[in-house]
Protein backbone atom coordinates (compact mmCIF):
# COMPACT_ATOMS: atom_id res chain seq x y z
CA UNK A 1 0.00 0.00 0.00
CA UNK A 2 1.11 3.72 -0.16
CA UNK A 3 0.18 4.89 2.93
CA UNK A 4 1.35 8.68 2.84
CA UNK A 5 3.46 9.86 5.77
CA UNK A 6 1.19 13.46 6.32
CA UNK A 7 -2.67 13.79 4.75
CA UNK A 8 -2.51 15.71 1.39
CA UNK A 9 -4.33 18.87 1.01
CA UNK A 10 -7.15 17.54 -1.05
CA UNK A 11 -10.38 19.07 -1.45
CA UNK A 12 -12.35 19.60 1.34
CA UNK A 13 -14.26 15.67 2.37
CA UNK A 14 -18.06 15.09 2.56
CA UNK A 15 -19.20 15.74 6.10
CA UNK A 16 -22.36 14.43 5.05
CA UNK A 17 -21.81 10.33 5.13
CA UNK A 18 -19.28 8.65 7.03
CA UNK A 19 -18.55 5.01 6.94
CA UNK A 20 -16.78 1.99 9.12
CA UNK A 21 -16.03 -0.69 7.54
CA UNK A 22 -15.34 -4.02 9.27
CA UNK A 23 -12.02 -6.44 9.09
CA UNK A 24 -11.75 -8.46 11.76
CA UNK A 25 -11.32 -7.76 15.71
CA UNK A 26 -10.70 -4.13 16.90
CA UNK A 27 -9.54 -3.61 12.85
CA UNK A 28 -11.68 -1.15 11.30
CA UNK A 29 -11.32 0.74 8.39
CA UNK A 30 -13.36 4.33 8.86
CA UNK A 31 -13.63 6.63 6.29
CA UNK A 32 -15.39 10.02 7.16
CA UNK A 33 -14.68 13.89 6.09
CA UNK A 34 -11.77 13.13 3.33
CA UNK A 35 -10.25 10.80 6.25
CA UNK A 36 -8.75 7.26 5.85
CA UNK A 37 -8.65 6.06 9.41
CA UNK A 38 -6.91 2.21 10.20
CA UNK A 39 -7.61 0.90 13.87
CA UNK A 40 -5.69 -1.41 15.59
CA UNK A 41 -4.60 -3.46 12.72
CA UNK A 42 -4.12 -7.28 12.15
CA UNK A 43 -4.11 -9.37 9.58
CA UNK A 44 -3.07 -12.53 10.51
CA UNK A 45 -4.87 -15.73 8.83
CA UNK A 46 -7.36 -17.86 10.55
CA UNK A 47 -5.49 -20.94 11.99
CA UNK A 48 -2.49 -18.81 12.88
CA UNK A 49 -1.29 -18.18 16.53
CA UNK A 50 -0.17 -14.88 18.00
CA UNK A 51 1.80 -14.45 20.79
CA UNK A 52 0.03 -12.22 23.63
CA UNK A 53 3.35 -12.41 26.19
CA UNK A 54 4.47 -14.40 29.55
CA UNK A 55 4.02 -17.71 27.29
CA UNK A 56 0.61 -16.85 26.15
CA UNK A 57 -0.32 -17.74 22.49
CA UNK A 58 -4.22 -17.02 20.56
CA UNK A 59 -5.19 -18.98 18.11
CA UNK A 60 -6.61 -16.34 14.99
CA UNK A 61 -10.03 -17.75 14.10
CA UNK A 62 -12.06 -15.93 11.39
CA UNK A 63 -10.33 -14.58 8.61
CA UNK A 64 -10.11 -11.14 8.42
CA UNK A 65 -12.04 -9.23 5.73
CA UNK A 66 -9.09 -7.67 4.00
CA UNK A 67 -4.98 -7.60 3.65
CA UNK A 68 -2.77 -4.76 3.88
CA UNK A 69 -2.37 -4.33 0.04
CA UNK A 70 -6.05 -4.14 -0.66
CA UNK A 71 -6.39 -1.40 1.79
CA UNK A 72 -6.71 2.56 0.64
CA UNK A 73 -4.01 5.11 0.87
CA UNK A 74 -4.10 5.95 4.44
CA UNK A 75 -4.12 9.02 6.33
CA UNK A 76 -3.15 7.69 9.96
CA UNK A 77 -3.57 4.92 12.39
CA UNK A 78 -5.10 4.85 15.98
CA UNK A 79 -3.44 2.33 17.88
CA UNK A 80 -5.34 1.50 21.17
CA UNK A 81 -2.30 -0.49 22.00
CA UNK A 82 0.59 -2.30 21.05
CA UNK A 83 -0.13 -6.09 21.71
CA UNK A 84 -0.39 -9.30 19.51
CA UNK A 85 -3.87 -8.98 18.46
CA UNK A 86 -4.09 -5.65 17.61
CA UNK A 87 -0.96 -4.64 16.03
CA UNK A 88 0.14 -8.24 14.92
CA UNK A 89 3.48 -9.01 12.85
CA UNK A 90 1.84 -8.23 9.36
CA UNK A 91 0.98 -4.82 10.00
CA UNK A 92 4.52 -4.40 11.61
CA UNK A 93 5.82 -5.87 8.16
CA UNK A 94 3.73 -4.76 5.68
CA UNK A 95 1.97 -1.03 7.00
CA UNK A 96 4.08 1.75 5.51
CA UNK A 97 6.32 2.60 8.06
CA UNK A 98 6.03 6.37 7.72
CA UNK A 99 2.15 6.36 8.57
CA UNK A 100 1.14 8.47 11.61
CA UNK A 101 0.24 6.16 14.70
CA UNK A 102 -1.42 8.09 17.25
CA UNK A 103 -1.26 5.97 20.24
CA UNK A 104 -0.01 5.10 23.92
CA UNK A 105 3.67 6.21 24.71
CA UNK A 106 4.23 2.38 25.51
CA UNK A 107 3.56 1.49 21.89
CA UNK A 108 4.88 4.35 20.49
CA UNK A 109 8.97 3.09 21.69
CA UNK A 110 7.67 -0.66 20.62
CA UNK A 111 6.82 0.86 16.93
CA UNK A 112 10.20 2.54 16.82
CA UNK A 113 11.66 -0.43 17.51
CA UNK A 114 9.97 -2.03 14.35
CA UNK A 115 10.86 0.89 12.10
CA UNK A 116 7.73 3.34 12.51
CA UNK A 117 8.70 6.59 12.07
CA UNK A 118 5.41 8.50 12.99
CA UNK A 119 4.58 7.11 16.24
CA UNK A 120 3.05 10.04 18.11
CA UNK A 121 2.02 9.65 21.91
CA UNK A 122 -1.01 10.57 23.73
CA UNK A 123 -1.83 10.60 27.67
CA UNK A 124 -5.28 10.36 29.32
CA UNK A 125 -7.37 13.68 28.08
CA UNK A 126 -4.55 14.69 25.48
CA UNK A 127 -5.57 15.24 21.84
CA UNK A 128 -3.30 15.26 18.51
CA UNK A 129 -5.45 17.30 15.07
CA UNK A 130 -5.02 16.11 11.97
CA UNK A 131 -5.92 18.68 9.51
CA UNK A 132 -6.35 17.75 5.35
CA UNK A 133 -8.56 20.88 3.52
CA UNK A 134 -10.70 22.46 5.42
CA UNK A 135 -11.71 19.43 7.41
CA UNK A 136 -9.54 18.13 10.83
CA UNK A 137 -10.25 15.55 13.19
CA UNK A 138 -9.14 16.06 16.92
CA UNK A 139 -8.19 12.64 18.20
CA UNK A 140 -8.43 12.58 22.43
CA UNK A 141 -6.82 9.86 24.32
CA UNK A 142 -9.74 8.37 26.75
CA UNK A 143 -9.87 6.16 30.01
CA UNK A 144 -9.16 2.61 29.42
CA UNK A 145 -8.31 -0.19 32.08
CA UNK A 146 -7.35 -3.61 30.66
CA UNK A 147 -7.07 -5.93 33.71
CA UNK A 148 -8.21 -6.19 37.26
CA UNK A 149 -5.15 -4.65 39.23
CA UNK A 150 -3.04 -8.41 40.10
CA UNK A 151 -2.70 -8.86 36.76
CA UNK A 152 -3.03 -5.61 34.95
CA UNK A 153 1.35 -5.54 34.55
CA UNK A 154 0.92 -8.31 32.25
CA UNK A 155 -0.51 -6.44 29.69
CA UNK A 156 0.11 -2.91 28.03
CA UNK A 157 -1.23 0.07 28.62
CA UNK A 158 -4.44 0.77 26.29
CA UNK A 159 -6.44 4.08 25.70
CA UNK A 160 -9.84 4.33 24.25
CA UNK A 161 -10.14 7.36 21.65
CA UNK A 162 -12.17 10.04 21.10
CA UNK A 163 -12.47 11.41 17.13
CA UNK A 164 -13.78 14.79 16.54
CA UNK A 165 -14.46 15.55 13.02
CA UNK A 166 -15.15 19.19 12.13
CA UNK A 167 -14.77 22.33 9.39
CA UNK A 168 -14.29 25.35 11.44
CA UNK A 169 -16.17 26.06 14.51
CA UNK A 170 -18.98 23.84 13.44
CA UNK A 171 -18.56 19.75 15.02
CA UNK A 172 -19.74 17.54 12.15
CA UNK A 173 -19.53 14.11 13.63
CA UNK A 174 -17.86 12.69 17.29
CA UNK A 175 -16.74 8.88 17.68
CA UNK A 176 -15.73 7.07 20.68
CA UNK A 177 -13.93 4.10 20.51
CA UNK A 178 -13.64 2.00 23.85
CA UNK A 179 -9.99 0.28 23.25
CA UNK A 180 -9.56 -2.94 25.53
CA UNK A 181 -11.38 -1.98 28.56
CA UNK A 182 -13.17 -3.14 31.61
CA UNK A 183 -15.97 -1.50 33.83
CA UNK A 184 -14.36 1.46 35.14
CA UNK A 185 -15.03 4.63 37.00
CA UNK A 186 -13.45 6.77 34.97
CA UNK A 187 -15.99 5.32 32.22
CA UNK A 188 -17.96 7.96 33.76
CA UNK A 189 -16.01 10.82 32.72
CA UNK A 190 -16.22 10.40 29.26
CA UNK A 191 -19.69 11.59 28.48
CA UNK A 192 -19.40 14.31 31.25
CA UNK A 193 -16.69 15.66 29.33
CA UNK A 194 -17.98 14.19 25.76
CA UNK A 195 -21.53 14.43 25.42
CA UNK A 196 -23.44 13.96 22.00
CA UNK A 197 -21.19 10.66 20.54
CA UNK A 198 -22.70 10.09 17.80
CA UNK A 199 -21.44 6.42 17.25
CA UNK A 200 -19.45 4.00 19.59
CA UNK A 201 -17.27 1.25 18.42
CA UNK A 202 -17.21 -0.97 21.65
CA UNK A 203 -14.62 -3.92 22.24
CA UNK A 204 -16.17 -6.90 23.87
CA UNK A 205 -15.38 -10.43 23.58
CA UNK A 206 -14.24 -11.22 27.48
CA UNK A 207 -11.07 -11.77 26.42
CA UNK A 208 -9.63 -14.46 29.24
CA UNK A 209 -6.06 -14.82 30.05
CA UNK A 210 -5.03 -17.26 32.95
CA UNK A 211 -8.44 -17.52 34.15
CA UNK A 212 -8.84 -13.57 34.40
CA UNK A 213 -11.38 -11.77 32.48
CA UNK A 214 -9.23 -8.83 30.98
CA UNK A 215 -12.10 -7.00 28.35
CA UNK A 216 -15.48 -6.55 28.59
CA UNK A 217 -18.18 -9.06 28.11
CA UNK A 218 -21.29 -8.76 26.30
CA UNK A 219 -23.23 -7.55 29.18
CA UNK A 220 -20.39 -5.33 30.44
CA UNK A 221 -20.30 -3.87 27.01
CA UNK A 222 -24.16 -2.98 27.20
CA UNK A 223 -23.34 -1.57 30.22
CA UNK A 224 -20.31 0.84 28.89
CA UNK A 225 -23.24 1.76 26.28
CA UNK A 226 -25.54 2.81 28.95
CA UNK A 227 -22.43 5.13 30.44
CA UNK A 228 -21.42 6.78 27.86
CA UNK A 229 -24.97 7.22 26.22
CA UNK A 230 -23.62 7.20 22.08
CA UNK A 231 -26.72 7.73 19.71
CA UNK A 232 -25.56 4.65 17.73
CA UNK A 233 -23.61 1.65 19.36
CA UNK A 234 -21.37 -0.79 16.90
CA UNK A 235 -19.57 -4.02 19.17
CA UNK A 236 -16.42 -5.29 17.66
CA UNK A 237 -13.72 -7.50 19.03
CA UNK A 238 -15.91 -9.79 19.75
CA UNK A 239 -14.87 -13.35 18.22
CA UNK A 240 -11.51 -13.46 16.36
CA UNK A 241 -9.50 -14.98 18.57
CA UNK A 242 -9.36 -18.28 20.54
CA UNK A 243 -9.20 -16.35 24.12
CA UNK A 244 -12.79 -14.51 23.25
CA UNK A 245 -15.44 -16.00 25.98
CA UNK A 246 -18.07 -14.21 25.16
CA UNK A 247 -19.64 -13.82 21.55
CA UNK A 248 -22.17 -11.43 19.51
CA UNK A 249 -24.69 -13.54 20.66
CA UNK A 250 -23.84 -12.13 24.31
CA UNK A 251 -24.41 -8.63 23.63
CA UNK A 252 -27.36 -8.99 21.40
CA UNK A 253 -29.27 -10.32 24.37
CA UNK A 254 -27.77 -7.89 27.05
CA UNK A 255 -29.02 -5.15 24.07
CA UNK A 256 -32.46 -6.60 24.24
CA UNK A 257 -32.69 -5.76 28.13
CA UNK A 258 -31.24 -2.81 28.28
CA UNK A 259 -33.15 0.08 28.87
CA UNK A 260 -30.38 2.62 26.80
CA UNK A 261 -31.71 4.63 24.10
CA UNK A 262 -28.85 3.80 22.06
CA UNK A 263 -29.19 2.01 18.75
CA UNK A 264 -27.14 -1.17 18.17
CA UNK A 265 -25.64 -2.00 14.59
CA UNK A 266 -24.27 -5.26 14.52
CA UNK A 267 -21.66 -6.16 11.81
CA UNK A 268 -19.89 -9.33 10.51
CA UNK A 269 -16.48 -9.11 8.99
CA UNK A 270 -16.67 -7.54 5.63
CA UNK A 271 -19.64 -5.47 6.10
CA UNK A 272 -19.73 -1.97 6.17
CA UNK A 273 -21.52 0.58 8.86
CA UNK A 274 -22.96 3.90 6.69
CA UNK A 275 -23.38 6.54 9.13
CA UNK A 276 -24.55 10.17 8.63
CA UNK A 277 -24.49 12.92 10.99
CA UNK A 278 -28.09 13.88 12.65
CA UNK A 279 -29.74 10.64 11.81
Amino acid sequence: MHASSRPSTAAPGDLAEGSVYFIGNATTLIRYGGFTILTDPTFLHSGDHVHLGHGMYARREIEPACQVADLPPLDFVVLSHHHGDHFDEVAAEQLDKTVPIITTEHAVGLLSEQGFTQGHALDTWQSRTVTKGDNEVRVTSMPAKHAPDPVAGMLPPTMGSMMDFSRGSHRAFRLYISGDTLLHDRLHDIPQRYPGIDLALVHAGGTTLLGTVVTMTGSQAVRAVEIVEPRTAVPIHYNDYSVFQSGLDDIKRAAARSATSAKFHYLHHGETYHFRPGT
